[in-house]
């Protein structure tokens, strides 16, 4: 069951659609959530590592049956519930690790391991299938990363459906984290302001971004972000979109600013290259069209429609 609404800017980003309903009233219930686990209805969501295990064919699948999980040594013991669409139920699993596992997978059908930038970039894949894999792998990663009791060390044991660990030892119950990450577009009447980190593909710029930090209001973080990175001194913040960003399991925070300062001082040790972009450059950026080369991140990443309204005089 989707709780977006289409007045949500977030709809038209990558992650964001995800139509499963959670079924949050059935994770007290271990009898039920493994009675649909061992069914023959029972869905899985199967990761090597970060990157899906993807039905290939005339359109690409996501939920597989259970005899190819066991086929393919899926872990059922920390195999996290997502809830039901259309019926069955939805579960997150890994396979093992290796350097034969691509082979493995594609041995077994009409399989291919497909990273999810790549499937969200490319958007042949439904959008409510890409916001259930960002569901499944986030969940998922916590489970691999989080196995042992943080306060005593024992290994803990999933329960929930996979939205808590218990600790058999000391008793300690630890949830599943989200990272906030603030995401900003600094603006200056008609211009806004850009950088570029080392990683980007040439001629990209983006919204300067940042993890919010313990104690830290939204708002603080985007003004604290703005002049760490870029020296720039912020004032007046508004909320406008957000994400989730698998990567493993951030929450992208998307906020436009109000610059009350204009010179920039760079961190050169985040980023190659900072600059105030006029919204003609900035509307040339987004179709990348721009006679330099300049380019704006994709449509399915947040910055890009933080830049689209800059552009569109919404902001």
């Amino acid at each position: 069951m989707s709780f977006a609404h289409p007045s949500d800017p977030s709809v038209l980003l990558g992650f964001a659609a995800n139509d499963i309903d959670r079924l949050a009233d059935k994770r007290e219930d271990a009898a039920w959530i493994a009675a649909a686990r061992d069914g023959e209805a029972a869905r899985f969501l199967l990761f090597c590592g970060d990157r899906p295990v993807i039905g290939i064919g005339e359109s690409l699948r996501i939920g597989h049956a259970r005899a190819l999980a066991e086929a393919l040594q899926a872990d059922f013991d920390d195999c996290p519930f997502l809830g039901s669409r259309d019926g069955p139920a939805f579960f997150s699993a890994g396979i093992p690790l290796g350097e034969t596992a691509e082979e493995s997978v594609e041995a077994a059908g009409a399989l291919k391991l497909i990273d999810l930038r790549s499937l969200a970039v490319d958007g042949q894949m439904p959008a409510g299938d890409v916001g259930l894999l960002a569901q499944g792998r986030s969940l998922l990663h916590w489970h691999q990363t989080h196995r042992f009791c943080s306060r005593c060390g024992t290994r803990s044991i999933l329960t929930q459906g996979g939205y808590r660990r218990d600790c058999p030892s000391c008793g300690g119950l630890h949830f599943p984290r989200t990272d906030p990450v603030a995401i900003m577009l600094t603006v200056d009447g008609d211009r806004c302001l850009l950088g570029r980190q080392p990683r980007f593909v040439e001629g990209m710029y983006s919204a300067l971004a940042g993890f919010i930090e313990p104690g830290e209001t939204i708002e603080a973080a985007v003004r604290r972000e703005t002049w760490e990175e870029a020296g720039i001194r912020a004032g007046r913040v508004s909320y406008y979109a957000s994400q989730p960003w698998p990567f493993p399991a951030s929450l992208m925070i998307g906020c436009i600013v109000e610059a009350l300062t204009t010179g920039i001082t760079m961190d050169a040790t985040e980023l190659d290259d900072c600059r105030w972009f006029h919204r003609d450059d900035v509307a040339l950026m987004l179709p990348r069209t721009h006679p330099d080369g300049l380019i704006a991140p994709p449509p399915m990443a947040i910055a890009h429609i933080l830049m689209k309204a800059f552009v569109d005089g919404e902001v």
